[in-house]
């Protein structure tokens, strides 16, 4: 998941193009790194070192590590923390930048330098988008906004699920408060009861969400690829709903609904509104305590 903030930020710096970016995204999903990346990475091994063993795996057919171990470079135990990192987000993306000639390893550095300067992250924030764990990522996206528990709770789970059901390539946004809302092409779903909740997905990027979750290409943004975003906030909702009851809570989920075209949401409560991008495009995540929240779409109420 690293890779598609740091690999968006050298697209911006015009390192790459928003192809060459996208490319190594969709190359790097089942993709392994090479051990001796890793070693120098951790610092087990220097450049050379680890230039030495890929030349004798060349003549001998041996594998990495064996060849690493004979030579004393590494120890058993390291070459089994190496192996455990193979697919590690962000070195794959440091193998293509250095294999595709866009960076050196001195260049990756200083531009993650860059970067994390760019962004204002702290070093647990950095840590967070290297682990690739979604709610820790997210924490970096809402934590100015300062949300309760449940608005939390549920932000993570929807990501979650999003990264589970629909694909893993998501960069997420700041996430923002707005009174009124003007957008397009939204699913909604309301939870009313213990808890309310309003809960939405607008955008083009909708079209994405629909295809990977309903698992089939739509030609347009229409009401069938809109119906399966809806079905995935159903199905997100339900597990949500499941959570509240056995904190004790009790919830109804309304019917999901579906708003094509230009829509308008307003609101006692306000909403937050969480932007993300998946596969490149933009959806936004909307959702407010405010189960009643209002919804205008082609001149109706």
């Amino acid at each position: 998941m690293f890779g598609v903030y740091f690999g968006k930020y050298l697209e911006q710096q015009g390192v790459l193009t928003e192809k060459q970016y996208m490319d190594i995204i969709e190359k790097n999903r089942n993709k392994r790194v090479k051990l001796g990346l890793i070693a120098v990475n951790l610092g087990f091994m220097t450049d050379a070192q680890a230039a030495e063993v890929n030349e004798l795996q060349k003549a001998t057919d041996a594998r990495f590590g064996d060849i690493a171990i004979e030579k004393g470079y590494l120890t058993e135990t390291q070459v089994g923390e190496l192996l455990a990192k193979q697919g590690d987000s962000y070195l794959l993306f440091v193998q293509a930048l250095t294999e595709g000639g866009y960076l050196t390893m001195a260049e990756i550095r200083q531009k993650l330098t860059e970067f994390k300067i760019e962004y204002g992250y702290k070093p647990s924030d950095m840590e967070a988008l290297l682990s690739s764990d979604t709610d820790r990522i997210l924490d970096i996206f809402i934590r100015d906004l300062s949300p309760d528990e449940t608005d939390k709770n549920y932000l993570r789970l929807i990501i979650r699920n999003i990264v589970r059901f629909v694909d893993n390539r998501v960069r997420l946004d700041k996430a923002y408060r707005s009174d009124h809302i003007d957008t397009e092409d939204v699913a909604v779903q309301r939870i009313e009861g213990d808890v309310e909740l309003f809960c939405s997905l607008a955008g083009e990027g909708n079209k994405v969400i629909g295809e990977g979750f309903g698992q089939e290409e739509f030609e347009s943004l229409d009401e069938d690829c809109l119906d399966a975003c809806c079905e995935f906030l159903n199905v997100t909702n339900g597990l949500f709903a499941r959570h509240l009851s056995s904190e004790g809570d009790e919830t109804e989920m309304l019917p999901p609904e579906m708003y094509p075209g230009r829509t308008e949401l307003s609101g006692a409560q306000g909403f937050i509104v969480l932007p993300m991008y998946v596969r490149g495009v933009k959806s936004d995540l909307i959702i407010s305590t405010d189960a009643k929240a209002n919804i205008r779409s082609g001149g109706n109420q």
